[in-house]
């Protein structure tokens, strides 16, 4: 049978415990993850689906975790869009040729998810018939794809981006649009599919203002959420570094709200509501930590988590390369048998 826990917690539904899973779950960090990329590149591995869907299930098995997130990279549909791409070990997304002009935002067409990508969906098809987990489909977010596509590789300071933004704008809503038709289009092909919950990771946002944030990325989130909400399944919207941003990631209509470790739950509760489901949010960096101080911070997350409406837990942030399987195994058997309502 199904373990629906991470929906019901997404819906506001009575749940026996909190529900766990981890950003970046499938990862460097296990040593059979570190096997298979000896013989593939990340890009590899989500072309190839039955490898796929294996690296997808492994924390399933491994951790015991109460959701699957669907394995492969934020920016695999934009090279479906025409733009070329490498990822760079230890780096990012490269791009040679990065968007500079309207003429290049007109020359990214539209996807045809099962026809340009046809080996995530034989993926989800697999993940579907085997998985006794809900699995998360997910997609990058306009302002974090277009900070690639922008800069040509990973930023800091995303002055290119911004620089587009505030003396370009009708070349950065343009792209804007053009990204959030990729968006739906992909999500949607996903659920149909067979996800059964949906994630954008908004992972740069924060190094925006919230009067920048509202202006130029707001409404283009609005209208991505308007029509995904319409799949019927729940809606996750996260960035790191967003503590300023929560009232307008509100204003998104995500039905979750991932958090990142900068800012407790009980605090984020007071800005949002104790309505709002939240997703978070222990730092990355505590799983190097003796695991009794990783009782001792998972046990406030879980507390807090129990005043709102509905709660997942999660990290922050991905898991790191240096984290150890059985530490992670242990904190989820750790959340499960504290968390009991």
């Amino acid at each position: 049978m199904m373990n629906d826990l991470f929906l019901r917690a997404c819906r506001k539904e009575t749940v026996e415990r909190t529900p766990v899973w981890y950003m970046r779950q499938a990862g460097r960090y296990q040593p059979e993850y570190r096997k298979i990329r000896e013989k593939y590149s990340l890009l590899e591995i989500c072309e190839r689906p039955d490898v796929c869907a294996q690296v997808t299930t492994l924390p399933i098995t491994q951790l015991g975790v109460d959701a699957a997130i669907l394995f492969s990279d934020i920016m695999v549909p934009v090279g479906a869009m025409g733009l070329d791409f490498d990822l760079k070990k230890d780096v990012g997304p490269m791009i040679d040729r990065p968007i500079t002009s309207l003429a290049d935002v007109n020359a990214l067409h539209p996807i045809d998810p099962l026809h340009d990508l046809p080996y995530v969906f034989e993926t989800i098809g697999q993940l579907k018939e085997t998985l006794s987990v809900p699995l998360i489909g997910f997609s990058g977010a306009p302002f974090t794809l277009a900070s690639y596509m922008i800069e040509g590789k990973p930023s800091r300071q995303y002055l290119k981006t911004k620089a587009m933004m505030y003396g370009e704008p009708a070349i950065w809503f343009a792209l804007m649009d053009k990204l959030a038709d990729m968006i739906v289009t992909y999500l949607e092909a996903q659920v149909k599919a067979g996800a059964s919950a949906l994630q954008i990771f908004d992972s740069w946002v924060g190094s925006l203002s919230p009067f920048d944030y509202e202006q130029y990325v707001l409404p283009v989130m609005q209208k991505i959420f308007e029509r995904v909400n319409q799949l019927g399944v729940p809606t996750i919207y996260f960035g790191v570094g967003t503590g300023s941003l929560l009232s307008l990631f509100q204003k998104t209509g995500a039905s979750v709200i991932g958090i990142d470790w900068r800012l407790d739950l009980a605090t984020a509760s007071q800005v949002l509501g104790k309505e709002q489901v939240l997703q978070g949010n222990l730092d990355p960096a505590v799983l190097l930590a003796p695991f009794e101080e990783i009782e001792i911070r998972a046990s406030r997350i879980i507390e807090q988590g129990k005043e709102i409406a509905g709660h997942v837990f999660n990290l922050g942030h991905g898991v790191f390369p240096e984290v150890n399987v059985a530490t992670l195994a242990k904190l989820t058997e750790y959340i499960h048998r504290n968390s009991e309502r």
